[in-house]
């Protein structure tokens, strides 16, 4: 069963799953024409592989550790970080350990 998507003024709680977070997936919260919001879950070891969309992209962690390569440079993504990439930037993320990351991307 699909998870509907937040429609405007709706409140949505993105805090720690916890104990929950193995058993949790990947979920759509918002998307229109111009914008998509997702919690994106990664299990432990986890890898996607190099990428790009054309639009812009934030990405804040919300749980967990998370290897973040960008523009040949490695970052890591620990709970309350958060990363900017510009469109068109290829990159690729690994989960250290399980995570859970907020990300929000614009549409073009």
């Amino acid at each position: 069963m699909a998870i509907p998507h937040a429609g405007p003024g709706e409140v949505i709680d993105i805090s720690s799953l916890g104990e929950r977070l193995p058993q949790v997936q990947t979920a759509t919260l918002v998307k229109s024409a111009t914008l998509e919001v997702l919690r994106l879950v990664l299990p432990a070891g986890k890898r996607i592989e190099p990428h790009s969309v054309p639009g812009e992209v934030t990405v804040q962690c919300l749980e967990g550790t998370v290897d973040f390569e960008v523009r040949g440079q490695q970052r890591v993504l620990t709970p309350g970080t958060f990363l900017y990439l510009a469109g068109g930037d290829q990159h690729a993320v690994r989960a250290v350990e399980d995570s859970s990351l907020l990300v929000t991307i614009v549409l073009r």
